[in-house]
């Protein structure tokens, strides 16, 4: 499966929703010492992985699951750096 099937497949309003609950069950661990960095979580497992990058939390997190779209967050922000991202080994 391509990205671009993989992306459309994905419900990505489940994504961001599910994404932000498990992000506001964690961020006491995060906020405000690692302010700026980033988490990237897999909903279906809630395994949070730190980075930071967006890019590198990502990469940790597709280790484990190449071909998963991950909600990523910005720690100590609000939505302005919360996406939901795909990223998968080719």
């Amino acid at each position: 499966m391509n990205r671009d099937e993989l992306i459309k497949k994905a419900d990505m309003e489940k994504i961001v929703q599910e994404g932000s609950k498990i992000y506001e069950k964690v961020k006491d661990k995060y906020e405000p010492k690692y302010n700026g960095k980033f988490l990237a979580i897999d909903i279906y497992t809630k395994k949070v992985y730190f980075a930071n990058t967006s890019a590198e939390a990502v990469d940790k997190a597709r280790k484990n699951n190449p071909k998963k779209v991950f909600y990523v967050a910005k720690i100590g922000f609000e939505a302005a750096e919360t996406i939901a991202s795909i990223f998968f080994q080719k």
